[in-house]
């Protein structure tokens, strides 16, 4: 994986605007440059007035152009509801998942012969004041919300530890999942112990590998990961959140490189050979097929996301992102975008170039 790091100091111009108005009837904010332009549509989609959304986490796409949203559930929300489901214009659909409240997470749809699942992780934060190993959860169902399997404690591993009692005594809140085209699964446990368990097609454990640290093979919260099919054999590629780097891995889990150009990477999309990373740090890159920065959308240079993302949506600069979580590319290539902010926001960028 190649550096760019100079690349990252490179400044653009922002084109003219394009056309767009919010709900206020104002021009809608542009970020990107060149054939990577977007119109910036925050608070997308039409939530019910029940569903008041907590941290959003996870959004990908159905093959019917159904976007799906992961929150924590706000405070004062009416619905305990999870997981939001809207069509490609923004109407909502429906809602399921309360049993999740708190904890919901990372989000993937897979297609597996003529049928799509839906891969929810549950890190089994926000339901007590310390998270339970034995209660933490990778849940794979149907679109419909119905139950196939889960996946816990990696108890098959040397590596998760047990008590005299028999209890998990190995820190484990994991954060995202991918799925490889031999239908392996791939779990990062990003908030226990920095360690990635591989599974295969129904959920039987294969090995578990990596561990706490800055050197090769070792991870500080691996939070997101993608399997990366766009060289000739495909890598696992993780977003190596507070190491600030990319890292690649065999799909057998051995270590191959490290990549930059990441601030608190989140997590990964791909469409067309273009990388899509969802930085905490308050912006968007796109990046090429050898994992060099295009362009980073939406970035918020002040430094003040840590302390905005506690704040009321009014705070909130147009065009700019607070700390954006996961992202995912739509059919036409637009993308949406969800924000680890307290009151939650979902962002369309509409592409125009």
């Amino acid at each position: 994986m190649l550096s760019r790091r100079s690349f990252l100091a490179s400044s653009f111009a922002a084109p003219a605007l394009i056309g767009g108005t919010n709900k206020s009837g104002s021009r809608l904010p542009i970020t990107g440059t060149g054939e990577h332009t977007y119109e910036v549509l925050h608070d997308w989609g039409e939530v019910p007035e029940r569903i008041s959304y907590g941290n959003t986490h996870g959004v990908a796409q159905d093959s019917h152009g159904r976007i799906y949203i992961a929150h924590t559930v706000h405070a004062g929300s009416k619905s305990h509801d999870t997981l939001v489901v809207f069509d490609e214009k923004g109407k909502f659909i429906r809602s399921w998942g309360p049993e999740f409240e708190g904890g919901a997470h990372g989000l993937h749809i897979q297609k597996e012969g003529s049928e799509e699942f839906l891969y929810l992780v549950d890190t089994g934060k926000g339901r007590s004041p310390k998270v339970d190993p034995d209660h933490t959860w990778m849940v794979k169902m149907t679109l419909g919300g119905k139950e196939v399997y889960r996946l816990g404690y990696p108890k098959e591993s040397g590596k998760y530890k047990f008590d005299s009692n028999g209890k998990p005594a190995t820190a484990f809140s994991p954060t995202n999942v991918s799925i490889a085209p031999n239908g392996d699964i791939y779990v990062a446990d990003g908030y226990g112990s920095s360690m990635i368990s591989q599974y295969d097609a129904k959920g039987r454990h294969i090995r578990t590998f990596g561990e706490f640290g800055k050197g090769p093979g070792q991870m500080n919260k691996p939070h997101g990961l993608i399997v990366d099919t766009r060289g000739p054999e495909p890598v696992l590629l993780v977003a190596d959140r507070s190491n600030n780097r990319l890292q690649t891995f065999t799909m057998d889990g051995r270590h191959l490189g490290f990549g930059d150009g990441v601030n608190r990477p989140c997590h990964f999309a791909e469409r067309k050979g273009i990388l899509l990373v969802p930085d905490l740090a308050a912006r968007v890159t796109l990046m090429d097929r050898n994992n060099r920065v295009i362009v980073h959308l939406g970035e918020d240079t002040t430094g003040t996301w840590e302390q905005l993302r506690l704040q009321s949506r009014d705070h909130f600069v147009p065009g700019k992102f607070v700390s954006p979580h996961s992202a995912c590319f739509d059919h036409d290539g637009n993308i949406f975008v969800v924000e680890w902010v307290e009151v939650g926001r979902v962002t369309k960028l509409r592409k125009v170039a």
